[in-house]
């Protein structure tokens, strides 16, 4: 039983809303752009070139696909945010709905997705970076120029570039919400206009005959292209991370969530359409700057140019929301007893949890100088994927086992929507690479083997840590 203790939901909210510690800064239109600021970055700008490798012009439907398993895990993370805003996201959630051990599971899974996401977008960064400052006749040496192995044919070391910018992140964020906010907002702002940019100035190159075939890899190629591509849809779901940070939590939460990953979709769609109708796709083997590509094939070396500078900063604000969820994850879990004490400290002056920031900034920026940013980037798949399986399971338990909670937004079309977001989940999963599963296995091993060592002892919810009534009253819930 101690296994599936759950925390009481009346009893989370109330504990955030009077000692979090954390400053409530953000509404409806903030939510949105951190949730903007985490999608649009790396998937849009550097892994469509390898979604093109492998689905072809049929990418576009490889974009929908991951939209239409994201759009449905959107709507059960809505509802969860809308009844339970509080920090630490499905982790959260799933700790009032399944228990204890599949709270850890899937906070270890987020843990995964959070920092390797931070990593392999820093990766993405620094190479953006690099092709901004090569059109400056400026160039790195090789060896600190991507992470070992990166390169075929190259003897590269570090990741210098990449190191560096996520120190930078971690730096920003330790000083507070609200200048993390009008920073994120600004660059925000910067990457849509080049986006739109890209658009306008593109569709008068597309040539249709570059959609021909459209599937050359048939249905196969497209269901594999929308497992890659779904990287470019994660961080919606940092958007609940914020939870005690927001203002009005239960109505601007899910308008934060919903929101952005519609803006997001429909840009997606029509930049890959646009990409591919430009460039045939096999000419994207070996480019890890696809759009610029695409605009310098057009002849617009001009706007290749605002694109660098766009993927720069759009790429930034990813790395951004991604290590800032990271942090308000560990601050949850550790508040839980289940983390060490150090991850929910909050600074006096900052209002963050600044110690836990710069150990896990730290930590990220040295992933990013060492693994190469294709290893990462199916790890992150795998995780997220998994959070969005729980999260769906999560929400139709609680339904059931609490009809009456207060409850802002509902997620629509129950239980079909929820069954149908585990569906696509669990097949995007099976289309990712058995490499991929087995590493993904290793790290939920090695979290297991924690809770066990760790956690269970010293969760705030274990016998030895609250006294009896209380404990075999959330054992019972």
């Amino acid at each position: 039983m101690s296994l599936t203790r759950k925390k009481d939901v009346s009893a989370m909210i109330a504990a955030s809303q009077r000692n979090s510690g954390l400053a409530r800064n953000l509404g409806a239109m903030d939510l949105t752009f951190l949730g903007i600021g985490a999608i649009i970055g790396t998937g849009i700008f550097v892994l469509t070139g390898t979604g093109a490798l492998t689905a072809g012009p049929g990418l576009i439907v490889s974009f929908i696909l991951s939209a239409i398993a994201c759009g449905l895990a959107a709507l059960a993370y809505a509802e969860f945010a809308s009844t339970i805003p509080v920090s630490g996201s499905v982790y959260t959630y799933t700790y009032a709905t399944m228990g204890e051990i599949f709270a850890w599971i899937i906070g270890w899974n987020l843990i995964l997705e959070y920092g390797l996401a931070s990593s392999a977008v820093a990766a993405g960064w620094s190479g953006y970076f690099q092709s901004l400052l090569g059109g400056f006749g400026i160039h790195l040496p090789t060896a600190i120029s991507a992470a070992p192995g990166a390169v075929e044919g190259a003897r590269t070391f570090f990741n210098l570039p990449a190191f560096l910018i996520l120190l930078a992140i971690t730096a920003l964020l330790s000083m507070g919400i609200k200048e993390t906010k009008r920073v994120n907002n600004i660059m925000v702002v910067i990457k849509l206009a080049v986006v739109v940019l890209f658009i306008v100035v593109g569709v008068g190159y597309v040539e249709p005959t570059n959609w021909a075939p459209f599937t050359p890899f048939g249905w196969g190629g497209v269901f594999s292209g929308a497992a890659i591509v779904f990287f470019a849809y994660i961080g919606f779901d940092a958007v609940t991370s914020a939870a005690e940070e927001v203002r009005e939590p239960q109505k601007n939460l899910p308008r934060g969530i919903i929101g952005s990953l519609a803006v997001c979709t429909v840009l997606y769609v029509i930049v890959a359409a646009i990409m591919t109708g430009i460039v045939p796709y096999q000419q994207f083997a070996g480019v890890d700057h696809p759009v610029s590509l695409a605009i310098q094939m057009a002849g617009q070396n001009w706007v290749a140019g605002f694109i660098d500078l766009g993927a720069i900063l759009g790429i930034t604000t990813v790395i951004l929301v991604m290590t800032y969820g990271m942090v308000r994850l560990a601050f949850a879990i550790s508040r839980d007893g289940m983390f060490p004490k150090v991850f929910s400290e909050v600074h006096p002056k900052y209002q963050t949890p600044f110690k836990a920031t710069w150990m896990i900034g730290l930590g990220s920026a040295t992933v990013a100088g060492l693994v190469p940013l294709d290893v990462i980037a199916n790890l992150v798949n795998m995780g997220t994927l998994a959070a969005f399986v729980l999260i769906s399971v999560a929400v139709l338990i609680l339904r059931k086992t609490q009809p009456d909670l207060p409850r802002a937004f509902k997620c629509p079309g129950m239980p079909y929507v929820p069954i149908a977001a585990i569906a696509s989940c669990l097949f995007l999963m099976f289309n990712l690479k058995l490499e991929t599963w087995i590493a993904f296995l290793i790290w939920l091993a090695i979290g297991l083997v924690l809770y066990f060592a760790f956690a269970r002892k010293n969760s705030k919810l274990s016998p030895e840590n609250m006294p009896a009534a209380e404990f075999a009253a959330s054992d019972d819930k």
